[in-house]
């Protein structure tokens, strides 16, 4: 038979382990939700890049084509060598970046990373929907919602295509310097009607 005294201690000490599961739990789900952001934001800076860099490919593919005819075209008119030798260059990187697009589709890798970087945006909005509703919920129902979104980030990151560290670097800078995920308070009355405006000293 345990004495009065000791129940009250074990239900203090039962008590305590509670509240430090809940904190361990709100860290846990908070670090996957920080874990996300980065995520989409690597997606979203690498498919830039990789635009920038499919639009400048094909321009030059565009020129060289360009440069190639002409050059020929303006050998048998002037007999000039030198228009030769530069439709001929012009020709050999011509064949080879026709060969580089053959086996890399950029377009279709950029696509890949918008659609993975749509559905990260929909998980971290999920994330913060659950830190937002944490003392609202249950401890049963943060938990299965927890497990959830842990299924759903694994099923993302399976099929997610990859990224770079350069990519992820931008992203860091991103969110640490320029804060590309989140407003200000001034920011968000900006785009908010009038009547849903908030004074800037309620932030």
């Amino acid at each position: 038979i345990i004495p009065i005294a000791g129940i009250r201690i074990v239900g203090k000490y039962m008590e305590t382990n509670f509240q430090n599961h809940d904190i361990k739990l709100y860290n846990q789900i908070e670090e996957a939700y920080g874990k996300v952001v980065y995520s989409y934001t690597t997606q979203v800076i690498h498919a830039a890049r990789l635009y920038k860099k499919y639009t400048a490919l094909k321009w030059l593919q565009l020129i060289l084509s360009a440069v190639s005819a002409g050059g020929f075209i303006g050998t048998l008119i002037t007999n000039q060598i030198l228009l030769t030798w530069v439709g001929g260059v012009c020709s050999t990187f011509l064949l080879i970046l026709t060969a580089y697009f053959k086996d890399t589709d950029l377009s279709a890798i950029h696509k890949l990373h918008l659609e993975t970087s749509n559905k990260l945006w929909l998980l971290r909005e999920l994330y913060l929907s659950l830190l937002t509703d944490f003392s609202t919920l249950s401890r049963e129902k943060i938990v299965v919602r927890r497990d959830e979104l842990q299924e759903r980030t694994a099923e993302i990151y399976a099929s997610a295509p990859l990224t770079d560290n350069k990519s992820y670097s931008l992203a860091q800078k991103a969110l640490k310097d320029n804060e590309s995920q989140f407003f200000s308070r001034e920011e968000l009355n900006q785009m908010l009607p009038e009547t849903l405006r908030r004074p800037l000293s309620n932030q």
